[in-house]
């Protein structure tokens, strides 16, 4: 486990002493809401190199909120927005801390849209967990957030829930199956071997360490596994590297604004031949689009990118649904919006049922446990169910092209 994942931790278990008692009958600090106002939060990157894909999630949560109008029986539903990035240009430990803190001293917050990336949620979880806050991230895939399972740090995610109770839940599957999508996908192209390159970053490193472990267990040849540093002046050495390696393809595991670009661009000069992959944290115009800073368009047929999202080729009447309002509204959807779509969805839902459709009083505590019993949930991301952990039962991810900069979906594929 790199340093980033050491100091989320370490972070989180300073946010975990004094936490409340681990009954799920206990009532934490906040649990009944007094009056008839709810209020929900998204908590997404609003400035730097994820902020396309920040606003695309807010876009695609704006347009479920607005399907109720803004109540659910007797309440009134307030959205607020909350930015856990900096003009730095991407999450920080402390926007994402001020974010979750922001929520849970209001003492009409129902739920907590977020947050988008992985290393975030770990900051935010435990303190949104000590007030029982129902959390919902469209996006954050790291295993350790719900699990010990493969792709998981010594800790995880045990360190993340002082309650004991789990808060959090996502719509989006895990890296462990975004490991073994990306493992079918490079074996469907001819790979036999990877270079693995991450950032040395919570979600780079999850995602590496995710598709490291499925591969050990897969028994194909991950040649090397790297940590590239951001801010280098040139990553033509690195190339150099990968290269002399002899991996005839290359996973990079980055977030946008720590130079995934220019070092993709460069290790792919420095080997031509060599096919290129990068994870769902990269599915983002600021990595895709040359005009928006992104990688240049004589990559284009090189690269291929996993994302979570519905399946556009055999997409239900919920997706066709969501895609001609969301065009409506906003224009082109990134992959990422429908998550977002799906996680304002899916709290609203749990909301409903915890109040008996606005009837009952409303409890955090409540509509947890509605997350956590969710079966057979119709969506446009699929029907799915979230398990005891807080993960969804979907399993699978898309594959996308790039075309002119954009996101192109080519096919899907699960990983049982």
């Amino acid at each position: 486990m790199n340093r980033c994942r050491l100091t989320a931790l370490a972070a989180v278990a300073a946010l975990s002493f004094g936490g409340c008692g681990s009954s799920e009958d206990s009532q934490p600090p906040g649990n009944r809401i007094v009056g008839r106002w709810l209020t929900i939060y998204v908590s997404v990157p609003r400035n730097g190199a994820s902020a396309a894909a920040g606003q695309a999630v807010i876009d695609g949560a704006v347009l479920a909120f607005d399907e109720v109008h803004a109540r659910i029986g007797g309440y009134r539903l307030a959205l607020e927005l909350l930015d856990d990035s900096t003009g730095g240009g991407q999450w920080t430990a402390s926007a994402a801390t001020l974010a979750a803190q922001t929520a849970a001293a209001n003492p009409t917050t129902i739920g907590y849209i977020g947050d988008f990336d992985s290393g975030a949620s770990a900051i935010s979880i435990p303190i949104l967990n000590k007030v029982a806050i129902p959390q919902v991230s469209p996006t954050s895939s790291a295993v350790g957030l719900t699990s010990n399972g493969l792709g998981s740090s010594p800790g995880e995610p045990y360190a993340y829930y002082p309650t004991q109770l789990r808060t959090f839940v996502r719509v989006v599957p895990s890296d462990y199956v975004q490991a073994v999508v990306q493992l079918k996908l490079q074996e469907s192209v001819g790979c036999r071997s990877t270079y693995v390159l991450d950032d040395d970053e919570y979600d780079g490193e999850a995602s590496s360490e995710a598709f490291v472990q499925v591969a050990q267990r897969w028994h194909y040849d991950v040649v090397a596994t790297q940590s590239y540093i951001p801010g280098e002046v040139s990553y033509r050495s690195v190339g150099q590297t990968v290269a002399q390696s002899g991996a005839d393809c290359i996973l990079v595991a980055a977030i946008p604004a720590r130079n995934a670009v220019q070092l993709t661009e460069q290790v792919a000069q420095e080997v031509p031949q060599a096919r290129v992959f990068a994870t769902a944290s990269l599915a983002q115009p600021s990595f895709t689009d040359p005009a928006q800073g992104g990688i240049p368009a004589t990559l284009d047929g090189r690269v291929l990118i996993t994302a979570a999202g519905g399946d556009p080729l055999t997409g239900s009447r919920l997706l066709s649904a969501f895609t001609s309002a969301y065009e409506k509204r906003y224009g082109q959807p990134l992959p990422v919006s429908v998550d977002g779509y799906e996680a304002m969805r899916l709290l609203l839902s749990a909301i409903r049922r915890a109040t008996d459709d606005g009837q009952q009083t409303a409890q955090r505590v409540k509509v947890v446990q509605a997350l956590l019993d969710t079966r057979r949930h119709a969506s446009p991301l699929g029907t799915y169910a979230i398990e005891p952990d807080g993960n969804t039962t979907l399993g699978s991810y898309g594959v996308y092209r790039i075309v002119d900069g954009q996101l192109r979906y080519w096919r899907s594929i699960t990983a049982r």
